[in-house]
């Protein structure tokens, strides 16, 4: 089993560890080849295979303005992790005072000091530290003397002449509501999780289709408006349950503007699920959210829908 851990109850590996470090937001299949490459040169080496990373996205403190919406909470991020084999994960607080650390600092106190760092995987484009200033060849220009092997990993690509698999790459796809795509970098459906929380009751009472509302925690990337089939799972329920999904801001009743709001219909489920923790995987787009003239004509569709999640689901 993959211990987890913060930095300040970490002590150094035994028989050393061979160590990546990153944000890995989503861990896609980029991020997933990287811990294949690492649990080898582990078990090669004798050492222990160990995954360094942050509690927030580096960029959340250096440049907020600019950072991204993540593909996965810290909680879903460090479960991905813990499933990809590694011994151990180390969670590193990253504030102010870790954003101004001097990277040659990072190698010596944090990589050999607390993890106990013999080796460090990294990609062509890794950088850490201070402005960051440190590099792969800082890394070994450091770290060679105290005993540091530093391997470079080419980045992960899909298909002959795609581009390398990013958290960027998979961010743009699930703005645009293309989740199939999106889950073919991931290497799994984009999941969505939160808690159901009560609706304005529109969905039961005037559409026929009652929904469970997902809440999800705030900086998760929402995909694009549309509609969608999927999966959703909760503690309460024995099995995952087929489910039409809206992601919108329900223009038919002129809330446009709002926020968007995610709205799972349940295909073969009644009951209450209020306040249950979730679990929403989309698995592709049935249409864009469009205005319907009434709301005959949005039940009818809604009919359509679920029709369309049933075939796309396998759920005839």
């Amino acid at each position: 089993m993959t211990e987890v851990c913060r930095l300040e109850e970490v002590a150094p590996a035994p028989r050393g560890a061979a160590v990546t470090v990153g944000t890995f937001d989503g861990v896609h299949r980029g991020h997933q080849a990287v811990m294949a490459r690492l649990v080898a040169l582990a078990g090669e080496r004798d050492l222990e295979a160990v995954v360094v990373t942050f509690d927030r996205h580096p960029a959340s403190v250096v440049r907020p303005e600019a950072a991204p919406a993540l593909l996965t909470d810290l909680d879903h991020r460090l479960e991905l992790l813990a499933a990809t084999g590694v011994e151990r994960v180390v969670v590193v607080p990253f504030d102010a005072a870790r954003a101004a650390q001097e990277p040659e600092a990072f190698v010596t106190d944090l990589l050999v000091g607390s993890v106990g760092a013999r080796l460090v995987l990294v990609g062509p484009d890794f950088r850490f530290g201070r402005g960051r200033r440190g590099d792969a060849g800082l890394l070994a220009d450091v770290g060679g003397p105290l005993g540091l092997e530093v391997v470079v990993m080419d980045p992960f690509t899909g298909p002959a002449g795609t581009a390398p698999v990013s958290s960027t790459g998979v961010r743009d796809l699930l703005a645009r509501g293309e989740v199939a795509s999106a889950g073919r970098l991931l290497g799994r459906p984009h999941e969505l999780r939160g808690v159901v929380v009560a609706g304005d009751g529109r969905g039961g009472a005037e559409l026929g289709y009652p929904t469970a509302n997902l809440a999800v925690a705030p900086g998760v990337l929402v995909p694009g408006l549309g509609i969608y089939a999927g999966w959703y799972r909760s503690a309460g329920l024995a099995e995952a349950q087929p489910a039409a999904v809206s992601i919108g801001v329900r223009p038919t009743f002129g809330s446009e503007g709002a926020d968007p709001v995610i709205e799972a219909h349940l295909l073969d489920f009644t009951g209450d699920l209020y306040g249950q923790a979730a679990r929403l995987q989309l698995v592709d787009r049935l249409r864009p959210e469009v205005r319907f003239d009434s709301v005959a004509e949005l039940a009818a569709q809604i009919d359509r829908d679920v029709a369309e999640a049933r075939t796309v689901l396998g759920v005839l």
